[in-house]
């Protein structure tokens, strides 16, 4: 007889057992990662979501958004063989990946560069870092949606030079999230 299938709490607590979810109630984590669903409205995938850790916001997104398919990667082996299992006993594995990699190497590796609708990011790093990684992932037209701080910086994006640098527009019509729409080819390297 087969287990019965995890649900999106089952995974998120397991991961918080094993250290790769933050202390938060995973009810606060899914409310949070609902925030990056708004933005996605007309994406038609594939979406990728970077530095996934135990899976956020990807599994959320994959759960309410069951047309799009989903890749999250994270370069921590161990995470992402948990998040593997955690994919599978939900049923997910027919749209959503789970990659081992580093984003740097992602970007150039041609069966991923250019290739998605968006790029989604809960934590991975400064902003800047974040847009210049992700950049190369993007389809023409992508977005890149990423996780605000808790408490409201508005000098978070005065480098206006950097957006203008990899041909982004911001948009911040959205709670929770900032969002980076490509409007023109990037002049990055």
């Amino acid at each position: 007889m087969s287990s019965p299938r995890k649900t999106l709490d089952d995974v998120l607590g397991d991961a918080q057992k094993w250290g790769t979810l933050g202390r938060r109630p995973v009810s606060e984590v899914i409310s949070h990662a609902r925030q990056f669903l708004a933005p996605l409205v007309d994406c038609t995938g594939p979406v990728i979501d970077i530095g996934t850790g135990g899976g956020v916001p990807g599994l959320v997104i994959a759960v309410d958004r069951p047309d799009l398919r989903l890749v999250l990667t994270d370069r921590r082996a161990t995470r992402m063989d948990a998040l593997r299992r955690g994919v599978s006993a939900m049923g997910l594995t027919d749209r959503v990946s789970v990659v081992t990699a580093d984003v740097n190497h992602l970007g150039r590796d041609p069966d991923h560069v250019g290739r998605y609708g968006a790029v989604v990011s809960r934590g991975f790093g400064p902003p800047e870092e974040t847009l210049r990684l992700a950049t190369p992932l993007l389809a023409p037209g992508g977005m890149i949606v990423m996780s605000e701080p808790p408490a409201d910086q508005p000098d978070r994006w005065k480098k206006t030079e950097l957006l203008d640098e990899l041909g982004f527009t911001l948009d911040r019509a959205f709670p929770g999230v900032a969002v980076f729409r490509l409007s023109k080819p990037s002049t990055q390297g």
